[in-house]
């Protein structure tokens, strides 16, 4: 049976969530949190956040054994993105895009 969550409106670049969601996916829950919780990257803590969501909404159905979850895939979207202005030399403005990324994550239990 699979169980999912979702992370909505991040702020940070789905590209950079990506360079962590591949250490990750495939491993038991509780090997990938443990990756998780010693990477440095911003990035690792939202996806660990996520993960224990889903092992949360996991623990809501009592024919799912928990001990046995794996992370089935990991998929970092891009959500809206903001768009500023930074001001420049002549009058001029350039244009600063603040990304947002949609997080979800699959756990299985086969």
């Amino acid at each position: 049976m699979e169980v999912r969550a979702v992370t909505k409106y991040v702020r940070i670049s789905p590209q950079k969530v990506r360079m962590i969601v591949g250490a990750v996916k495939g491993k038991p829950v509780e090997a990938g949190l443990e990756m998780l919780k010693f990477m440095p990257q911003k990035a690792a803590s939202i996806v660990e956040k996520t993960i224990k969501s889903a092992v949360a909404n996991a623990d809501q159905y009592a024919d799912i054994d928990l001990d046995s979850m794996v992370i089935r895939n990991i998929i970092a979207d891009q959500g809206p993105t903001l768009k500023r202005f930074r001001a420049r030399a002549r009058g001029r403005g350039t244009r600063i895009l603040k990304r947002t990324a949609h997080i979800t994550v699959i756990l299985s239990d086969e």
